[in-house]
C-alpha cells in the first residue's frame, strides 16, 4: 500500500463548513463574517470583481488563513495539511507552470508529490488527461499550449488524485464552446458521483446552467445562498412565467381568476403567454389544478427570468437601499 492509499478521512462530515469567517488584508476587507455550509453537488459563487469570491475560495482551499472564524472541509481543517490537501483539488484562474514541462509530467509529478508510487501515478495521470481530452497533447510542452489547453491541464491537475472536493476559480475561462460543453459535462458527472464542487465565474448564465445552488457575494459580504428559485421567492420579487400551450388564448382569458397574477401577455405566435405572479409557488399549485379542470394541454412551463443575474441584480439593489 502506498502512502496516498493509507490516508483516510476519519469523519462522517461531508460538507464544507465556514463559521463566522473573516479575512482582512491590513485595512482592506476580503470577506466579512461568512457562515456557510456547502454540500455535495455544484455550488456557484457569483459576484463582480472585488466581491470576495477568490478570497473565499482561497480560504476554503487552505491557501490563506482566516483573520477570524474557522474553515472545515469534510471535518478536517488546514491545520491537518496531509489529510486536508489529499481530499481537495484546486484550480486557480492564473497560469503557473514549471518551465519546459510537458502535460503528462506536470500531472504525474503532482501525483508523486501526493505520495503515489510511479505506476499508480502514471495510470492516474493518463486517466485525468483523458477526462479533459488532452491525451494527444500530453507529451507536448505546456509552454506551447493554447489558453484553453492550459486551462484544461490545470483542471487535470485538480482532479488527478481523485479528490472529494474541487475548488475551481474561473475554470471555464479560455475554453472554446465544444471544450466548455465537455468540461461542464465532466463537472456534472463528478457532482452526480457525490463530489463537492465549488465554481466561481463571472459568466452568469453558465453558473445558472450548471449550479445546483448559488452563493451570492458583494463587497465581501454574503448576500444570499441556496437554491436559486428559493432565493428568488424570498426576495418577494414578481416572477415572470412563460407557458407554451395550444390553449394560450383560453388560459389568458381565465388566468386572472387565480390569486397572485398581476399580468398576462400573449406571445406573438398565439401559442404561448407570459404571466407575472407575486407568489410563484401559489400560482403553480393553483394553475396545475386549473389545467386538470379545464383539460388544457401544456407543452412547457417555467420561469422566464429566473437567472442568477436577475436575482443578483435585484438583491444588490435591495442591499444598497437598505444601507
Amino acid at each position: 500500500m502506498n502512502r496516498a492509499e493509507s490516508i483516510n478521512v476519519a469523519s462522517d462530515c461531508d460538507k464544507i463548513v465556514l463559521s463566522n469567517v473573516s479575512k482582512f488584508y491590513g485595512d482592506i476587507l476580503g470577506v466579512n463574517r461568512i457562515s456557510l455550509e456547502i454540500e455535495s453537488g455544484i455550488t456557484g459563487l457569483v459576484g463582480p470583481n472585488g466581491s470576495g469570491k477568490s478570497t473565499l475560495m482561497n480560504l476554503i482551499a487552505g491557501l490563506i488563513p482566516s483573520t477570524q472564524g474557522s474553515v472545515e472541509v469534510r471535518g478536517v481543517t488546514p491545520a491537518q495539511p496531509e489529510t486536508f490537501f489529499h481530499q481537495l483539488g484546486y484550480c486557480t484562474q492564473y497560469d503557473s507552470f514549471p518551465a519546459g514541462i510537458n502535460g503528462y509530467d506536470f500531472i504525474r509529478n503532482t501525483l508523486l508529490i501526493h505520495g503515489y508510487d510511479k505506476s499508480t501515478a502514471g495510470a492516474l495521470a493518463q486517466q485525468s488527461l483523458q477526462q479533459v481530452d488532452l491525451v494527444k497533447a500530453a507529451k507536448k510542452s505546456v509552454d506551447a499550449y493554447s489558453k484553453g489547453m492550459r486551462q484544461r491541464i490545470k483542471l487535470a491537475q485538480a482532479i488527478c488524485h481523485q479528490p472529494d472536493v474541487l475548488i475551481l476559480d474561473e475554470p471555464l475561462n479560455g475554453l472554446d464552446p465544444m471544450a466548455r460543453a465537455k468540461i461542464i459535462a465532466l463537472f456534472r458527472e463528478l457532482a452526480d458521483a457525490g463530489k463537492i464542487i465549488v465554481i466561481s465565474s463571472q459568466i452568469l448564465h453558465e453558473v445558472d446552467l450548471i449550479s445546483d445552488r448559488v452563493v451570492l457575494l458583494n463587497s465581501g459580504y454574503l448576500v444570499a445562498e441556496g437554491d436559486l428559485s428559493n432565493i428568488q421567492s424570498e426576495t418577494g420579487e414578481v416572477m415572470k412565467i412563460f407557458i407554451r400551450s395550444p390553449h394560450a388564448n383560453d388560459i389568458a382569458a381565465r388566468v386572472f381568476d387565480l390569486e397572485h397574477v398581476v399580468e398576462a401577455q400573449l406571445h406573438y405566435d398565439g401559442e404561448g403567454l407570459f404571466i407575472r405572479s407575486s407568489d410563484a409557488d401559489a400560482f403553480f399549485l393553483a394553475f396545475n389544478q386549473h389545467v386538470i379542470q379545464q383539460g388544457w394541454s401544456i407543452e412547457s412551463m417555467g420561469p422566464a427570468d429566473e437567472t442568477v443575474e436577475a436575482v443578483y441584480q435585484h438583491l444588490i439593489v435591495e442591499q444598497q437601499v437598505a444601507t
